[in-house]
């Protein structure tokens, strides 16, 4: 049944159910406008506009030497944007440093990942959460049903008390993504995940981002050259080349443009030969 309208056009006085605000759309979480920055006479980043929605997730692909971490590292705060605008869920962070980028939700990985390697696994996850500002237990949940339940989903749970030097490549990357999703973090951005890792290891970094996408709790933003691996994630695609966004768009329909075949992938890249894009 539709809802009534009230007669206040007429002058008379509103009947019916009481009239409610249009809900107001959620930000992005992030937009990118525009954004530049130098080193002495090279633009490594140049001009780059991108908008990743909640629960999206963005590919980024391109050659080496393209600007892709150093993107990265100006989402973070790592690097000061010489120009332009990056906002996280709405609010401005190009000249925040990089502990306030990550107070506001932002959690990254590394292609070579970073975690304490004489503390353990547990431990590392513990550290996470003690300098979250967005930790899961302001919302009334435990530290350790945090930290349990990310050990589960990550397959780690046999290795929590190991320490992290003792752990293969695979599992470091493993742990360094359930410390960063401890957090629960409304964005990440994540810098060559399934480099060097085993199927298994890869398997479960799809499963947990497209789980945690769907959800719209987070947004991801991945660099990566395993194409096949981004366009099973990925919503949409940004190839890169020299420091400026190339082609954005459908993750097949970048890969087919003649420019990203020119300047990246390749007639002969397997990705087109076998018509996964």
């Amino acid at each position: 049944m539709a809802r009534q309208r009230g007669n206040r056009e007429a002058g008379g006085p509103m009947t019916g159910a009481p009239v409610t605000s249009p809900r107001v759309p959620a930000p992005p979480a992030l937009a990118v406008r525009e954004v530049g920055k130098k080193f002495g006479g090279v633009e490594a980043v140049r001009d780059v506009s991108l908008t990743v929605a909640p629960g999206q997730v963005l590919g980024v692909i391109g050659p080496n030497g393209s600007g892709k971490t150093t993107l990265i590292n100006l989402l973070t705060g790592v690097y000061r944007a010489d120009r332009g605008s990056i906002q996280v869920a709405g609010r401005e962070t190009s000249r925040l440093r990089a502990s306030r980028v990550a107070g506001l939700g932002v959690a990254r990985t590394f292609q070579n990942p970073h975690v304490f390697a004489t503390l353990t696994v547990r431990q590392n996850l513990m550290m996470a959460l003690r300098h979250s500002v967005r930790a899961g237990r302001q919302a009334g949940r435990s530290e350790a049903g945090d930290i349990d339940r990310w050990l589960g989903l990550t397959g780690l749970a046999d290795k929590a008390d190991h320490v992290a030097s003792e752990l293969s490549g695979g599992q470091r990357k493993l742990v360094e993504f359930a410390r960063a999703m401890a957090r629960r973090p409304l964005l990440v951005l994540m810098d060559e995940p399934f480099a060097g890792v085993y199927p298994a290891v890869k398997r479960v970094l799809h499963d947990q981002i497209r789980q945690l996408a769907a959800s719209g709790e987070t947004a991801f933003l991945i660099v990566s050259h395993e194409i096949p691996d981004l366009i099973d994630l990925s919503d949409q695609f940004i190839c890169m080349a020299a420091g400026a966004v190339l082609k954005a768009g459908d993750p097949a329909e970048v890969c087919r443009d003649e420019a990203v075949i020119d300047a990246y992938l390749g007639a002969s890249h397997p990705v087109l030969r076998n018509g996964a894009a």
